[in-house]
């Protein structure tokens, strides 16, 4: 099936989607801690959905793990391991930063070096990005959303100026800029290592594919390599937190001092954020598949989507409740250029196929 960019932008738009929503079922978690519900979700998201997911649209599954060269699985695995410190190194900059600069400083370390660090490592950037006008025009894309995010970064950056002192404090009780830059810097460098874990398991991809699997497919078994890095990462750091908090056993307790624990809707709930939040995966290697060869660039849709549709997810929850004109202004303005990235790196990929 030949590759169509347009059906690829849609692809990374619903993971964006998935990624941007798979919080919101957490708010209905209730008396757990946060390494307890984040690891419930996360066995779903790292471990029950890949493989369910993988079983049922690729062919020979194990097969083509068992033929994978050894140094592509320890690749892929080791690169899921270095992404799931990333991820856990987020909740630090959200607790330094806020949600809004926060999510702008990571994510946009995150959307260049998860970009261009792929095809400068095989050194195809300045034959097939530099040397073409499809790969010219995916590079204005990419500098447009890096732009977008700065523009989103600044809205929180001017929503939080106008917060009282009081809502300050509750807001981002430990703020600090030095420190929450530093980690920031750190968060989106080790987040983007996903892209170099997809990257190191393109043979597993090319493997599936020869076992008769439909190319839209062929990105699920590495997926399924990739998260169980993540998966190690998250576990033992979920786990040192729950030893050193005694929330370990909350997995089964019924009651706390303060009632019953509904146990029964934890789980549920904990479940559907970490299903929608494989979704996003899901949706992306079908993406991918769709851009042929610069599917580099999905990860830039990747994360414009997902600031994208996150934003619109804090305009539906009235986060922005009470910021001035100009503000939610500059929020529709980063919105808006973020879209528009999306549809040139989109048009890059189009020229790119009609090329071929």
């Amino acid at each position: 099936m030949p590759a169509n960019p347009l059906i690829g932008v849609v692809f990374h738009w619903l993971g964006g989607l998935a990624s941007g929503s798979f919080y919101v079922p957490y708010r209905g978690v209730r008396r757990w801690a946060w390494e307890v519900y984040w690891l419930a979700g996360g066995v779903f998201s790292w471990v029950i959905a890949p493989w369910i997911l993988a079983l049922l649209n690729t062919n020979d599954l194990f097969e083509v793990l068992r033929a994978a060269p050894a140094s592509c699985l320890w690749w892929t695995y080791f690169w899921g391991a270095m992404w799931g410190i990333g991820g856990l190194t987020f909740g630090l900059t959200m607790r330094y930063l806020g949600m809004s600069l926060g999510m702008a400083v990571a994510l946009g370390f995150c959307a260049a070096f998860g970009t261009l660090m792929p095809p400068l490592f095989h050194g195809e950037f300045a034959t097939k990005v530099l040397g073409t006008t499809s790969g010219l025009v995916i590079l204005i894309g990419v500098v447009v959303c890096l732009l977008g995010i700065a523009i989103a970064g600044l809205a929180g950056m001017a929503k939080e100026r106008e917060l009282s002192p009081e809502q300050k404090r509750a807001a981002i009780a430990e703020f600090h800029f030095g420190k929450g830059i530093a980690v920031a810097t750190l968060s989106g460098i080790m987040s983007s290592c996903f892209a170099y874990g997809l990257d190191a398991g393109s043979p597993i991809g090319e493997l599936t594919k020869a076992h008769g699997t439909e190319d839209l497919w062929t990105g699920l078994p590495k997926l399924c390599v990739l998260l169980l890095g993540g998966f190690t990462s998250n576990f033992l750091w979920c786990l040192f937190l729950q030893l050193k908090n005694g929330t370990l056993g909350q997995y089964l307790r019924a009651r706390d001092p303060e009632g019953p624990v509904p146990l029964v809707w934890n789980y549920a709930f904990s479940a559907l954020a970490g299903t929608t939040w494989y979704m996003q995966f899901f949706f992306y290697t079908m993406g991918e598949t769709q851009m042929g060869d610069y599917k580099f660039s999905s990860w830039t849709l990747h994360m414009a989507s997902i600031i994208l549709f996150s934003s619109m997810w804090g305009i539906a929850l009235r986060e922005w409740r009470g910021s001035s004109g100009f503000t939610k202004c500059l929020l529709g303005l980063g919105l808006f250029v973020l879209v528009f990235a999306t549809v040139i790196v989109g048009f890059g990929n189009y020229l790119a196929a009609g090329t071929e």
